[in-house]
């Protein structure tokens, strides 16, 4: 088992460089929730971003202090989407890691992560559906509603998620031009299409029209530290279920298509299926298009 940082992989594989992480944190009031996700942090990433939705709380002083090195990009909108595509635009490393500031997702699985992309992925996305994976947070309504939508998903795009809702996700920037994130200024601090919560769906769905290798890995997700979520699931998740009709017959991601595959990860056991749920990941190659 590697010994929780990125360089340990590359000694192991004899691999001529380290791949440079970016990780890639949206905050908005988290100040108290920022001295526990810095401090799980690996030691040796190449470069950690939180983009900032207008806090009113010292999240940025907060980040400063923990990190005299982190980055901070103020998002140009409102919104997790805007955030996230604005603290993209800024990335310089190898591989970009999307994590929460809240202390729901555990930064030291990010040496999981990456070992997923080294080993050939293109794309790790985290799952708490799968052996390994679990939750703390998701309700029971929530859990329901996002086995819909992996059927959905599954449906449209010919994939097999099985935990399309989760925003732990790590991936080669060289992805992020199938992404085609609006990261603009337009002139507007509202919310746009694909601003909020259903960035992750678009994501998803993105990858998997541009034909990335795909794998999901294996992810724990902790209950909030600290404040209260925006998550709301009814509005929220009808959003996801418009984000995926709207991806199924638009032509973002088509560009970059590839060969499509989706494993779990090599170093995890055999999958359990989430609980009244039929399908099972496993690797699908040459997966029809979406």
């Amino acid at each position: 088992m590697p010994d929780g940082t990125v360089a340990s992989l590359f000694r192991e594989s004899r691999a001529p460089r380290a791949p440079r992480v970016s990780v890639v944190i949206p905050t908005h009031n988290e100040a108290r929730n920022l001295p526990h996700v810095f401090s799980l942090l690996p030691d040796d990433l190449h470069e950690v971003i939180i983009v900032d939705g207008h806090s009113v709380d010292d999240t940025v002083a907060t980040a400063r202090s923990l990190r005299s090195d982190v980055r901070v990009v103020h998002q140009n909108r409102k919104g997790k989407g805007n955030a996230m595509a604005c603290g993209f635009a800024e990335v310089t490393g190898d591989i970009v890691v999307m994590l929460d500031a809240d202390g729901s997702a555990d930064p030291r699985e990010i040496p999981r992560f990456v070992e997923a992309l080294t080993s050939g992925a293109d794309f790790a996305k985290g799952s708490r559906f799968i052996n390994g994976g679990g939750s703390d947070d998701i309700t029971r309504m929530r859990a329901w509603g996002n086995r819909w939508l992996n059927r959905t998903v599954n449906v449209l795009f010919g994939t097999r998620y099985s935990d399309l809702c989760y925003g732990y996700n790590v991936f080669w920037a060289h992805c992020l031009p199938a992404l085609a994130l609006d990261a603009e200024d337009r002139g507007t601090t509202g919310r746009l299409w694909g601003d909020g919560f259903e960035i992750e769906t678009i994501i998803n769905t993105r990858v998997a029209k541009a034909g990335l290798r795909i794998v999901e890995v294996p992810s724990f997700e902790f209950a909030r530290i600290h404040g209260q979520s925006n998550l709301n699931t009814w509005r929220d998740g009808m959003r996801v279920l418009r984000a995926l009709l709207v991806e199924r017959v638009n032509g973002t991601g088509r560009a970059a298509r590839r060969r499509t595959s989706i494993d779990v990860a090599a170093s995890t056991a055999a999958p359990t299926v989430p609980a009244g749920d039929e399908q099972t990941p496993a690797r699908l190659s040459g997966a029809r298009s979406a």
